[in-house]
């Protein structure tokens, strides 16, 4: 009998990102079998940032490939966009928009999206559903690009800094959230060793824009030796996870 294989959400192979003189990424190779949550976990400046991008489709590659549920994000840009969601770091929306109108328009770009009020509950802003995006605290315009990211349902979600800014409390909102994606595949970026362990099913660890290590969380435990994933990350790297680097 033939095994069946889970179908990959992602595949991305030998991604290569180079800037005049400067490699951001080398040669990176990753795999994400649909369903999973993976991590993707590094110090600034490792080149965590820029791989997603490229997977995403907002940066295009020096060398290597990318396929999303087997779609290219150049040649099928407009069908990736229905399948995938992204919420990067850095929110760039429109100020003047209340953040009702914000999820008004982007459930127009899919056929299937949420309804807007379970959007907004899901990240706990429905009493900011007529507060201007540019009167939201960094935390709210956090949590409203979570919600922007899932409003379409999409089969990947690629999650940038998850919970960067949010108080503990929310963080674990934002988390079960997370939890409850039991059909989505999510690429988590973050360096926040308990959110990766809660959330990841895998994780790479990249230095210097590279692969240094590859597993579970308790698989990289052991391969160094070591009873925390922060103490596996400062052992396989040689550095500190929060090492005062050069941006992605």
């Amino acid at each position: 009998m033939t095994a069946t294989r889970t179908p990959l959400a992602t595949d991305a192979q030998h991604l290569v990102k180079r800037y005049k003189t400067k490699t951001a990424v080398d040669g990176i190779s990753l795999q994400v079998p649909a369903g999973q949550t993976f991590g993707i976990l590094g110090s600034n400046g490792a080149g965590k940032t820029t791989t997603v991008e490229m997977i995403a489709g907002l940066r295009r590659p020096t060398q290597g490939h990318v396929r999303i549920l087997g779609l290219d994000p150049f040649a099928d840009r407009a069908k990736v966009r229905q399948v995938l969601g992204v919420q990067l770091q850095q929110a760039t929306l429109h100020d003047a928009l209340t953040v009702r109108e914000l999820v008004d328009l982007y459930r127009s770009f899919y056929p299937k999206p949420l309804d807007a009020d379970q959007a907004l509950t899901m990240v706990e802003l429905q009493e900011k559903a007529k507060t201007k995006f540019s009167n939201l605290s960094g935390g709210q315009m956090q949590r409203l690009s979570i919600a922007l990211a899932l409003i379409g349902q999409p089969e990947v979600v690629i999650l940038d800094e998850l919970t960067t800014g949010l108080d503990p409390k929310a963080r674990r909102r934002v988390w079960s959230t997370i939890e409850s994606l039991e059909d989505q595949t999510v690429i988590l970026i973050s360096h926040a060793m308990d959110e990766v362990e809660r959330l990841c099913d895998r994780v790479a660890l990249i230095d210097a824009g590279k692969i240094i290590a590859q597993g579970t969380p308790d698989q990289l435990k052991a391969q160094a030796g070591v009873p925390t994933l922060e103490d596996a990350f400062v052992e396989l790297t040689g550095k500190d996870l929060h090492d005062d680097q050069e941006e992605d």
